[in-house]
Formats: structure tokens, sequence, C-alpha cells
């Protein structure tokens, strides 16, 4: 019928809820936090979920169009979600989205110094700085190239995954 194709299911829309709850799992795991030093903090969580959702967009990147589709539908769930925690945090309407606005900066800053820093791979300096940088803040980073090695291993189990299972929403993290 005429209003099916309005309220078919997309897959893609499942599958990028099932990335972002992988990633947040992911970012939530103690040992980044024990092993890693990772800053238990609002600023330190923000900078692990936005790593782990940009690891998923990374390996969904130029890998067709349902692809495309389950990497808007997992970035507008991150989005989504920030907006849900700062709401919960009581910030008022008025300045979330300011605060969003922000944020979407830093996510955009993030995703491009990402990037720079693994086409210098396997020089991993570059990436090493930017955990530092991003994750510890400022603060103690003895670990960052710990951390850095770990971002480097689970970009590789991501890339030796079949796609499929991606776009099923299975993300296929290293046993790190």
């Amino acid at each position: 019928m005429f209003f099916d194709r309005f309220f078919k299911r997309r897959p893609a829309l499942a599958a990028g809820a099932k990335l972002y709850a992988a990633a947040v799992a992911r970012a939530r795991n103690p040992r980044l936090y024990a092993d890693y030093a990772a800053p238990d903090t609002v600023e330190g969580r923000f900078e692990l979920y936005t790593l782990h959702v940009f690891l998923l967009l990374d390996r969904l990147r130029g890998e067709g169009p349902q692809a495309s589709e389950t990497s808007q539908a997992l970035f507008d769930t991150y989005v989504t979600a920030l907006d849900d925690a700062l709401r919960e945090m009581g910030v008022g309407d008025l300045s979330v989205g300011k605060k969003m606005r922000k944020l979407g900066e830093a996510f955009y800053g993030r995703v491009k110094s990402y990037e720079k820093a693994f086409q210098a791979l396997p020089d991993a300096a570059a990436l090493e700085a930017l955990v530092a940088r991003t994750v510890y803040a400022g603060g103690d980073a003895q670990a960052a190239p710990k951390l850095a090695a770990y971002v480097v291993t689970e970009r590789a189990a991501l890339r030796e995954a079949p796609v499929a299972r991606l776009l099923a929403g299975d993300a296929p993290w290293s046993e790190a």
C-alpha cells in the first residue's frame, strides 16, 4: 500500500541504535578507567563515548548506502543521547542549544583530529598526543600511549570484521 513505505521498518535505524548502545557499553568498560587511567568525569566519559562512536563511524565510511544510513542513525542517536544527558543534568532549555552547539563543534573537531592521527599511523605520536589532549585534558596523561594502542587495536578489530555485522548492529570490539 501507499503508506507502507512511510511505516516500513528501516533496519539502519535499529542498527544505529544498537551500535550506539555498544559504543556506550564499551566506553563504560571499567578497564578503561582502571587500566588506562581515563578520568571518570563528565568530560572523560564524553571523550570515550565520542571516541567509540567515531571508531564505528570510521569503519562504516565508504561501505555503501546502507552503511551510510546506519552511520547517520548512529550519529543521530549519539546527538539525541547527548541532548537527553544535558537535560537530565539539569541544563535549562534555553542553554541546551548553546551547549549542544559546543558539543557538536567538539565532536567534529575530534573527527578531524582522529582522521589526521590515523593517517599518520603506524607512527602513533599524533594519536598519543590527541588522546593526551582530549581524554586526559591536561591531567595526568602518562597512560596516553597505552590508550592510543587500545584505540589502534579497536580500530583493527572493527576493520577485520565483515561490514554486515555492523549493519546488523553488532560492534565486534577486540578482547582488549
